[in-house]
């Protein structure tokens, strides 16, 4: 195995020779292989081992062991402790989804303050089965059903090669030492019941079972490359990226066959479960919405429209006092008094100062708003400017204005009102400008 596996250090992973790595370590067979191996082969590394306290002095044990594992190989270790219950409970998290986030937010910390370049896990391919399976029975796509990536990111896993039985082989025939997770044992979990009841019955009838799985997953792997490959392309021809907006033309989209595929890739990353809603709403009306945790997909017209969700009350209203050069919250801005409005341009206004009165006021428009436009006569409603102006739904929701005793200065990056401009008799003249 120790073969094999350098063999396989050096033609996927040559890069980690010189580099410093982070072996996650929980005590068990697979992670103490791991380390083993790497030990055998003098790579630099530290192993990092997490105490969830999740199994009594147990938990405590396989801290203690994997301490002297490592001062045994004279090898740098860190470990912690962690209350997952109570972090679980908090953030309303299962146990295991809690376990895996305190992991691996641990894990970066230690991979910036110690300089580390990887972190290094034991998954090997019974786990990559597992995963299969797992996603199988939820319902998935073809992204679910190509395994555990060998790869991601800063994450590698060097062990995916391997089946479990070649790694048991391995830690007998070289007198590693283990500790046995009692939870292992329990059919609590899905993935411990497929491990100890379905996948020994599947390779009863198929002995070729995990050779036969590497190759159907690397194919898998092959056709998702393709999807990914030709989302990209179609993506340049559909979507337009504005500011801080994903624009999907559905003119464009509506020529693609299998456009759900194509907006399941897109949007996939941006935290959407109801995917039917989705792909209904690009024959909705205009105004109808889908929500994510974070963000909107909007139908506007001819688009599907995506914006961050917004985090501040379109209620709520930030004043602005007479000494403040400066304002951070919510937009980025400052005031200036200058001697002339030569130097101008659509990030800026310049008003009269003995025309407004302090403190200002930013805040959201709201529904029969009306300002003068700079330039025209007479006043005009935001709501018919905003249509004139063409501006989306989403474009419209994040505006802001500035008002001086409840009249609008600025319809903030879009038109200056007329009642606050400079005049050939103005004294003192303020610039507006947005950082």
């Amino acid at each position: 195995m120790l073969t094999k596996f350098q063999n396989q250090l050096n033609q996927k992973f040559s890069f980690l020779k010189e580099k410093k790595l982070l072996l996650a370590t929980s005590g068990g067979i697979d992670s103490m292989v791991l380390v083993h191996l790497f030990y055998k082969l003098k790579y630099n590394f530290v192993v990092a081992h997490c105490n969830f306290q999740l199994r009594g002095t147990e938990s405590d044990e396989d801290e203690s062991f994997v301490i002297s594992e490592c001062e045994k190989l004279k090898n740098s270790f860190f470990t912690v402790k962690f209350d997952t219950k109570k972090f679980a409970e908090d953030y309303k998290l299962s146990i295991q989804l809690a376990a895996r986030n305190l992991r691996y937010d641990w894990f970066y910390e230690i991979l910036q303050k110690e300089n580390c370049d990887y972190i290094l896990t034991a998954h090997h391919l019974d786990d990559s089965l597992e995963t299969f399976l797992i996603n199988f029975t939820r319902g998935t796509g073809l992204e679910g059903l190509t395994g555990i990536p060998a790869q991601n990111d800063k994450i590698i896993r060097p062990l995916l090669l391997f089946s479990r039985k070649e790694i048991e082989d391995f830690a007998i025939e070289n007198k590693i030492k283990w500790r046995e997770d009692s939870s292992n044992a329990s059919d609590k979990y899905l993935r411990n019941k497929l491990r100890h009841d379905v996948i020994p019955t599947i390779k009863e009838l198929q002995p070729n079972l995990l050779s036969s799985f590497e190759k159907t997953i690397g194919n898998l792997q092959q056709s998702q490359s393709l999807v990914e490959d030709a989302s990209k392309l179609v993506y340049k021809i559909v979507v337009k990226e504005q500011d801080n907006l994903l624009k999907i033309n559905l003119k464009e989209l509506l020529k693609l066959p299998n456009y759900a595929a194509y907006l399941y890739q897109w949007l996939k990353d941006f935290g959407f479960t109801a995917w039917s809603d989705i792909t209904e709403l690009v024959n909705a009306q205009s105004g109808k919405q889908v929500f994510s945790e974070e963000f909107i997909l909007i139908k506007d017209r001819d688009y599907l429209i995506l914006s961050p969700k917004n985090e501040i009350d379109s209620a709520e209203v930030f004043l602005v006092y007479k000494k403040e050069s400066q304002v951070n919250i919510p937009l980025k801005f400052e005031f200036c008094n200058v001697g002339d409005t030569t130097i101008s341009d659509s990030n800026s206004i310049f008003v009269d100062e003995d025309k407004i009165k302090f403190p200002l006021m930013l805040r959201k428009w709201r529904e029969g708003d009306y300002f003068y436009p700079l330039g025209m006569k007479g006043k005009k409603k935001l709501s018919k400017y905003f249509k004139d102006e063409k501006l989306s739904l989403i474009e419209k929701s994040q505006v802001w204005l500035l008002c001086s005793d409840n009249q609008i200065i600025w319809v903030i990056g879009k038109r200056q009102d007329e009642r606050f401009k400079v005049e050939t008799n103005t004294i003192n003249i303020v610039q507006i400008r947005i950082k």
